[in-house]
């Protein structure tokens, strides 16, 4: 806090105590009110102008420092100027007096309560810049709530000024009419609390819901006016259905069918999705047969001299598609329609808010639930399409190793494929437009890099993909790193892993008008609708997220509010969200992250735990790598964790548990792990966060107790 903040502070805490120490308060009394009309009155008729200013002044130095008084000043102002002159003086007092606390608090407080509550403060300032009008005009119509509580409240939102004091001015205008009245019979009031009757003090509750009913009535009439141009079937076939079997698709189905709805569940490709066919699981397959073979490379370190190993790519390509087969039957046509599914394979198209078509068929339904996933961007790079390029849908279509390859994009997919394939015995180079890994931490990702390089992959990062090139069976990738001249890399294969597009085409949505967003998702709600409410989307075509995990995550709210939102709706969960990227070491994240936190002005402190001095980890000769957790500083609040080694994502799992319900590091360090194992690492961590808050002061004293029992 700098000095003119904190002279600000000494100057209003002084005029604070002041009104309390000197009982000014005695001032703001009904009973002196009544008792001072009379001399009041006779200034007020020799010195009207100077009169209003006083008042007008001392009103707002009230509801400015946030003083008890303001409704024995409103009183005053009725008993003094009468209902006209009184209601424009206190409407205009009150209000200026109310945004000097609001702009008081945001000035003295608000950078602190960001700093400690970014993330959630994030959140409440979304909501305002959306609807924070409407929440203020609400509290200001009810005088149930204290208004000074508003104003230092609202201080701390990004809510405007100007918008706050019009807002307070028009909010007020109703109560200051009633108490300004009230005054102009002063002689008729016994007691404050006798201005509002239980009657008026109603009128003043239904006038406070009336914005709410309002808003209401304006998203029902958005709502028919949307409808409008199509006709709703008399009766529907289904209650549900749902246009992709991925995992936001799948998980969608099944909650509908677990509930007794009659769902259809349409894929036009393969059951399972992206996760299935060519992501999660063919990807990890490929991950732990490139594992293997480094684990034979590095025998030595298990006393074991030599390891002589052989292998043909096509058996492990082989073996991958006998992973993803073995996994299959868990997505599968008959697994789903054993649990109730109506499952139809064809293209979808929605052809209004209450009908989808495919096959020639047309379905009637009362909800849809658009869950058609992501697919691989294809960068715009002159000459690509003239070479032999793959994504992350392609590449399992591969049986010959190619012995050079370039991976362009430093995310997830390309890091865990670039070591991948590195670990096959591929010459690879991975190009990155920036840095690996962006939404990480650098220290984590310094150690993705080297891991990367030492299983001899070169990585590129900061560099700019310029052109593909051919001659004959000659490819060439033409790049230039960021200070350098161009160079062309020669490459047998290509693998585009710069990031996945939602899928939005082919279904209809142009027709009924369904936004997209800037990031080529569809466009929706805190409740996962679309324009209409009737239809929502779910999964990487809904985002912000691309997660198998998060895409069922989505999915329960969709199944429910699709499904019973007439009679409940539930705003999505994103509080907690954990990721892992599949690297050899693992890299997993939940919560805020230091680099998150340093963008965002948040307070944290750090504590760091190295895996390098876990027993286990020794013994499994993969002692390296950390876990570092965020707290709120002085407390055991955990904001985030990072772990990068062995059995991240595993390990990962405790600290999403302890966010999710709210338990602490204190916790963790109570709670007995099974030594030797991964897990007791966490509990170190926490280990490491107590150590460094031990109340050295009261362990100083325990030491001079022990001394002298020592005698």
């Amino acid at each position: 806090m700098n000095r003119f903040r904190i002279s600000l502070v000494i100057v209003l805490l002084t005029c604070v105590v002041v009104f309390f120490v000197f009982d000014l308060q005695r001032f703001f009394t009904l009973e002196m009110l009544k008792a001072q009309q009379e001399s009041v009155a006779g200034f007020k008729a020799a010195n009207p102008l100077l009169a209003s200013a006083i008042y007008a002044t001392l009103y707002v130095a009230v509801t400015g420092l946030s003083l008890p008084g303001a409704t024995v000043m409103t009183l005053a102002g009725g008993a003094l100027f009468g209902l006209l002159w009184g209601t424009i003086l206190v409407s205009f007092a009150s209000s200026i007096g109310a945004t000097l606390a609001f702009l008081a608090a945001r000035f003295l407080f608000r950078d602190a309560v960001k700093t400690r509550f970014g993330e959630r403060l994030k959140a409440i300032d979304e909501g305002m810049a959306r609807d924070g009008w409407l929440y203020l005009f609400t509290l200001r119509l009810l005088p149930v709530f204290p208004f000074f509580v508003i104003n230092l409240a609202m201080g701390l939102t990004s809510l405007r000024t100007r918008t706050f004091y019009w807002v307070s001015q028009l909010g007020m205008l109703a109560g200051t009419i009633v108490y300004v009245n009230a005054g102009t019979q002063l002689a008729k009031i016994d007691s404050l609390s006798g201005i509002l009757s239980p009657g008026l003090l109603l009128s003043f509750v239904l006038l406070g819901v009336f914005p709410l009913l309002a808003r209401m009535l304006v998203d029902a009439v958005k709502s028919r006016k949307v409808y409008r141009p199509w006709k709703k079937p008399a009766h529907f076939d289904r209650n549900l259905v749902v246009i992709g079997a991925g995992a936001a698709g799948l998980v969608t189905a099944y909650i509908a069918a677990a509930t007794k709805a009659k769902v259809t569940l349409i894929e036009k490709h393969r059951m399972g999705g992206d996760c299935l066919n060519t992501g999660c699981v063919p990807s990890k397959a490929l991950i732990r047969t490139a594992n293997f073979l480094k684990q034979t490379r590095d025998s030595q370190s298990l006393g074991v001299a030599l390891v002589e190993v052989e292998y043909d790519f096509a058996d492990v390509m082989a073996r991958v598609h006998r992973v993803i087969a073995t996994v299959e039957p868990h997505d599968s046509v008959e697994r789903y329609k054993a649990l109730g599914v109506d499952v139809v394979m064809g293209d979808a198209r929605i052809t209004s808010p209450w009908t989808v078509e495919f096959n020639g068929q047309t379905l009637s339904t009362r909800a849809i639930v658009i869950a058609s996933g992501a697919s691989p961007t294809i960068p715009r790079i002159p000459g690509l399409e003239s070479v032999r390029y793959y994504t992350s849908d392609t590449i399992w279509s591969l049986t010959e190793r190619p012995d050079r390859l370039i991976v362009l994009g430093g995310g997830p997919i390309g890091c865990e494929l670039a070591q991948a394939f590195a670990r096959l015995g591929c010459e690879v180079t991975q190009v990155v437009r920036t840095r690996l890994m962006r939404r990480e931490d650098p220290d984590a990702v310094a150690l993705i890099e080297a891991a990367l390089q030492a299983d001899g992959a070169r990585v590129l990062t900061h560099t700019e993909t310029l052109r593909c090139e051919r001659e004959g069976n000659i490819q060439r990738l033409i790049v230039r790193q960021q200070g350098a001249q161009e160079e062309a890399l020669s490459f047998d294969a290509l693998l585009c892993a710069v990031g996945r597009t939602a899928r939005t085409e082919g279904f209809g949505l142009e027709a009924l008008g369904i936004a997209t967003t800037a990031q080529g998702t569809l466009e929706t709600n805190a409740w996962l609708q679309t324009i209409y409410p009737n239809i929502y989307a779910a999964g990487d075509v809904a985002g912000p997220f691309q997660f198998t995990h998060i895409a069922a995550h989505q999915a329960w709210y969709a199944a429910v509010n699709a499904l019973f939102g007439g009679i409940k709706h539930f705003k999505v969960d994103y509080s907690v969200i954990p990721r892992t990227t599949f690297t050899d070491p693992e890299v997993a994240h939940v919560g805020l992250s230091e680099q998150k936190a340093t963008e965002s002005g948040i307070a944290y402190e750090a504590v760091r735990y190295g895996l390098d001095d876990l027993d286990r980890a020794i013994a499994d000769e993969a002692a390296h790598g950390f876990i570092k957790v965020l707290t709120v500083p002085g407390k055991d609040k955990i904001l985030g964790a990072t772990i990068v080694g062995e059995h991240a994502g595993d390990l990962l799992a405790e600290f999403v548990l302890a966010m999710r319900h709210g338990l602490g590091l204190n916790q963790i360090l109570a709670t007995i792990h099974t030594y030797p194992t991964w897990s007791e690492a966490n509990k170190y961590a926490a280990g490491a966060w107590k150590r460094a808050h031990a109340p050295q002061r009261l362990l100083r004293w325990v030491g001079r107790y022990h001394a002298w029992r020592r005698g």
